[in-house]
């Protein structure tokens, strides 16, 4: 780096989240400072100058859930480091014309040499610039089908970190809190992998290895607009337990085979029985939160009768097994239910 501090511009715009915003610099200034302070007991500095910027420069502005902050800097000057954090935007919204100068400001950052990293559905802002297309990539799980759409983008669901284009300097974080694996990822990059890990004890934070795959829900559940193919959906909404639900599906569609698969992907964005499949896995997951049952009874209740290939399923799009999932987060539902009454 030519800067005896390496510069990292998280920027700003008003559809950013505060959470993730100020998370990140949180960490970022906590770099080489706390864990000397408070472990070592001697006077550190901060290894990154980390700043917010925003295409207005240091103007008081509203971001997202109207939260009022000040930035640090413009978009004037070329860091070492861009974070472009969350952003609350509908997953079809349009962003290219409202933020014309952020996304010509990360193209010519990442043509100057610098590191452009995305946490959440940030990501789509930096699929605007074009740098992302034939790139692997991730986002949000919610997100993701946005992502697909762009030339040649090969979208990771299941990964909570991605690092691609040239010197691997395009770096996506997933949903939720993996901004933390980020964070902890930069500093290790931009300072060394002790600071990461101190970090990483400091806060507690905890690598994100399995991924969102475990949190994500069918994103297409809204009714399409063909007529025909929200029947259909609304039927297998009820009816996804039961035997040959594709066959059913045509039938009550009236279609040809090939017309109805060819209707349904191009309404859904998915094949028939994979909806089903999805459907299915969904009430599979409620099922391993709630109840006791065993995985065998559950793949019966949602549709499949050979378990192991439920299992095999189940592993395959969410990343673990059944047993993993319900150990995950059966305990984290009852807790949520007992603090809830």
């Amino acid at each position: 780096m030519s800067h005896k501090k390496p510069k990292i511009a998280l920027l700003s715009i008003p559809e950013v989240a505060a959470s993730t915003l100020y998370g990140m610099y949180d960490v970022f200034a906590s770099a080489g400072r706390d864990w000397a302070a408070l472990v070592e007991g001697r006077q550190g500095e901060s290894a990154l100058d980390a700043k917010v910027v925003a295409k207005d420069g240091a103007r008081p502005m509203a971001i997202a859930n109207g939260v009022q902050i000040v930035p640090d800097a413009g978009i004037d000057t070329i860091p070492d480091v861009v974070c472009v954090p969350e952003i609350a935007v509908a997953p079809d919204a349009d962003v290219s014309d409202s933020h014309r100068a952020e996304i010509e400001w990360l193209r010519r950052c990442y043509d100057a040499g610098a590191i452009v990293a995305t946490a959440c559905s940030g990501a789509i802002l930096l699929a605007e610039t074009g740098l992302l297309d034939g790139e692997e990539a991730t986002t949000h799980w919610a997100y993701c089908d946005t992502l697909a759409k762009y030339p040649g983008v090969k979208v990771h669901p299941q990964r909570a970190l991605v690092v691609s284009g040239r010197d691997g300097r395009l770096v996506m974080a997933g949903g939720g809190t993996s901004w933390e694996d980020l964070a902890l990822y930069l500093v290790a990059r931009l300072v060394d992998v002790d600071e990461a890990m101190a970090i990483a004890k400091l806060f507690l934070i905890d690598w994100h290895d399995v991924g969102q795959l475990p949190f994500a829900m069918l994103a297409r559940s809204k009714q399409v607009e063909d007529a025909v193919i929200a029947r259909c959906q609304a039927w297998i909404a009820i009816n996804y337990d039961k035997p040959s639900p594709v066959a059913a599906m045509i039938d009550l569609a009236e279609l040809p085979e090939r017309s109805f698969n060819r209707r349904f992907k191009r309404a859904t964005g998915l094949a028939p029985m994979e909806y089903v499949h999805t459907l299915r896995l969904e009430e599979a997951k409620q099922a391993l939160e709630s109840d006791d049952d065993a995985v065998e009874a559950v793949a019966q209740q949602v549709g499949y009768e050979d378990a192991a290939f439920f299992g095999r399923l189940f592993r395959r799009k969410v990343g673990v097994t059944p047993a993993q999932y319900r150990k995950r987060f059966r305990g984290l539902r009852r807790a949520l239910e007992v603090g809830g009454h």
